[in-house]
């Protein structure tokens, strides 16, 4: 495997692990609400982005106005739109439905990235897709086949919410990887600054929204540090593992992995997630979830397996015109 492949795919199954960490904090944060958490995380992530900024200001000099409202952008749509679309599922849909609905990234980012340059033959995708596809239906049953208890009307628009949720992260995922191949001179660490700093600033405008909607508990418990502790230290941790460190890690991996592989390899975050949930509720996996979760690891060896002989010479991408591209260090 070559080098570029190798540090890619470790870098993409790095972001994907920082990301399901999300998935444990529930369980720790004592009586606070997952957008207490939420709203905390991206704060010190901000706080992280500012620092990084400072400790360095030559990142700063070589920056302009376009490099600042692209990184804002992303951040409004991976991260502000992401956490807006996905918190509205979950009142209208409940906690169950939408997470399954969003399991599906995965595969709409692959199928919608072999569109693009990087593009392998769709023969040698669709075992890997498959198997992606089966793998967190079955991990994810539960959410597809639970009866909500909510009004059809109100579900229907939580899922609507979760399709669009799907939608942003999707357009996040495509639109990063174009922004950084445009900026060959950006380091990874300076770009996931800036749009955690944008992010930032996006999350405190929503802080109004969200007391209005009665979504925080922060107003009614306080913040003791005896109560608060645990709310600090998973937001401090998701801060720097699941936005700082996770961003940077998926930096890297889209300026070297085509986005269809990168997007296979988001799945590691639904094994991951699972795992953790798992040792959180202290049960063994059902048969579905052990299923599944074989489903994505051998669908990402073959995801890896075909992007990898796709760039053999001699093979038809790899004679085509991207031949023998490098991609820019961070």
């Amino acid at each position: 495997m070559g080098k570029q492949l190798l540090v890619g795919v470790a870098a993409a199954i790095f972001a994907a692990f920082a990301w399901s960490l999300g998935f444990i904090a529930p369980y720790v944060i004592g009586p606070y609400s997952i957008y207490d958490l939420a709203v905390c995380r991206f704060l010190l992530s901000g706080i992280f982005a500012l620092a990084i900024l400072l400790a360095a200001p030559g990142r700063l000099r070589g920056l302009n106005l376009i490099d600042w409202l692209v990184a804002a952008w992303l951040g409004l749509i991976g991260y502000v739109g992401y956490f807006l679309t996905i918190a509205a599922a979950v009142i209208y849909a409940g906690p169950v439905i939408p997470p399954a609905f969003v399991a599906t990234v995965p595969v709409v980012l692959a199928v919608i990235g072999n569109f693009g340059p990087d593009r392998i033959s769709w023969r040698s995708l669709a075992l890997p897709l498959g198997l992606a596809l089966a793998g967190l239906l079955l991990v994810n049953a539960q959410g597809f086949t639970s009866h909500s208890d909510a009004p059809l009307g109100h579900t229907l628009l939580g899922i609507g919410f979760s399709i669009a949720a799907v939608s942003l992260w999707t357009l996040f995922g495509i639109s990063n990887q174009i922004a950084l191949r445009k900026r060959p001179e950006m380091a990874a660490l300076t770009w996931t600054a800036l749009m955690m700093l944008g992010g930032a600033v996006e999350v405190a405008a929503f802080v109004p929204l969200g007391l209005s909607l009665e979504l925080f508990h922060v107003p009614q418990i306080g913040l003791n540090w005896t109560t608060a502790a645990p709310l600090f230290f998973s937001a401090l941790a998701l801060a720097a593992l699941g936005s700082i460190g996770a961003s940077w890690a998926w930096s890297i991996a889209t300026r070297r992995l085509p986005i269809g592989l990168a997007g296979q390899l988001i799945v590691t975050e639904t094994i991951f997630a699972t795992v953790f949930g798992l040792i959180a509720r202290q049960r063994w996996p059902s048969w579905s979830e052990a299923g599944g979760v074989a489903l994505l690891l051998v669908g990402v060896i073959t995801a890896v397996g075909a992007f990898h002989r796709a760039q053999q010479p001699g093979s038809p991408r790899a004679s085509g015109p991207h031949a023998g591209r490098e991609e820019p260090a961070t």
